[in-house]
């Protein structure tokens, strides 16, 4: 079976990595263009670009994905199954060319979450559970027959961070998993309205996942204890909720929950110059723990409190 894998970032590379060693023939990476960044402005490959030219498979990086130069590119490949693992939304003309169809990862429990951020946002709204799919593609976004799903647990204390490489490593057993099944002809198409309406009869809400802009990160410190403490962890590492102190934005990477009656005003910052700052919402205070002050590196507490008062 001739696999087309199309991805780009870090999350990516467990699932092509996986299908390489299990020896399926990959004819082609499809990855995004490489890109300046940082200071120096030079050209940043892309992660699954890295690995596929450490194992010599063919690259392609289109910058627009209807380029009919590109298209007749693919077509040559004559490829069976293409795989999409965090990548860029495919036009028809891409998704219906495999004869065995294209699947995609994606990080939630379809039809919950459908959307570019659901691993933050399953974490913010305090989840407990969450999972993987793997889904045919079909015209709307995170809509086609679902193919196999697992559920992971979610810790009251973890970051979307950490739930992401947990998910990454996972995610790719469940991609090899679907190739397989597919390549038996055991693989399940469950249509997603079946499953919207098992979650309907359970009485659970659908929940989407839209993509996270600068000022969806703010904090909010008139929300609950627990909302806060969600809302900072779902977001951290990245896009790292934020707040403002000394007129300075203030990002905070890592916070812990103390419960308590107080009197406070939400949002006042109590600290002891020395161990701790903590930030006063109702039913309690959130401890700040690694933060970074505009303009200084990230931090622990005591690291940080050393320099400002």
């Amino acid at each position: 079976m001739r696999i087309v894998f199309m991805g780009t970032p870090e999350f990516a590379v467990p699932s092509l990595s996986i299908l390489h060693e299990n020896g399926y023939e990959i004819a082609a990476v499809v990855t995004a263009p490489d890109k300046p960044a940082g200071r120096g402005r030079q050209l940043r490959t892309s992660a699954v670009k890295d690995f596929a030219l450490q194992q010599g498979i063919t690259v392609l990086q289109p910058e627009k994905l209807k380029d009919p130069a590109f298209i007749a590119r693919l077509k040559s490949l004559e490829a069976d199954l293409f795989i999409v693992v965090a990548f860029r939304m495919l036009p028809e003309v891409i998704w219906q060319m495999p004869p065995l169809g294209t699947f995609n990862l994606h990080a939630s429990l379809l039809p919950q979450y459908r959307g570019a951020a659901p691993i933050n946002r399953a974490v913010m709204n305090g989840e407990k559970e969450t999972g993987l799919t793997t889904f045919f593609l079909q015209q709307e976004i995170d809509t086609g027959h679902v193919l196999l799903q697992e559920k992971i647990s979610i810790d009251e204390n973890e970051t979307a961070g950490e739930l992401h490489d947990r998910l990454m490593e996972t995610g790719a057993r469940l991609v090899l998993q679907t190739v397989k099944a597919i390549e038996d002809g055991q693989a399940p198409s469950v249509p997603q309205d079946t499953l919207i309406r098992a979650e309907e009869h359970a009485g659970r809400v659908l929940k989407e996942a839209p993509k996270l802009f600068k000022e969806d990160c703010r904090i909010n410190w008139n929300n609950s204890l627990e909302t806060t403490h969600n809302f900072i962890r779902g977001l951290s590492p990245y896009p790292t909720a934020f707040t403002e102190l000394g007129g300075k934005s203030l990002k905070i990477f890592k916070s812990s929950m103390e419960k308590t009656e107080h009197t406070e005003p939400p949002g006042k910052f109590l600290s002891d110059d020395k161990t701790f700052l903590k930030v006063a919402v109702p039913g309690g205070f959130i401890h700040l723990e690694e933060l970074q002050l505009e303009g200084k590196k990230r931090m622990e507490v005591r690291e940080f409190l050393k320099g400002y008062r």
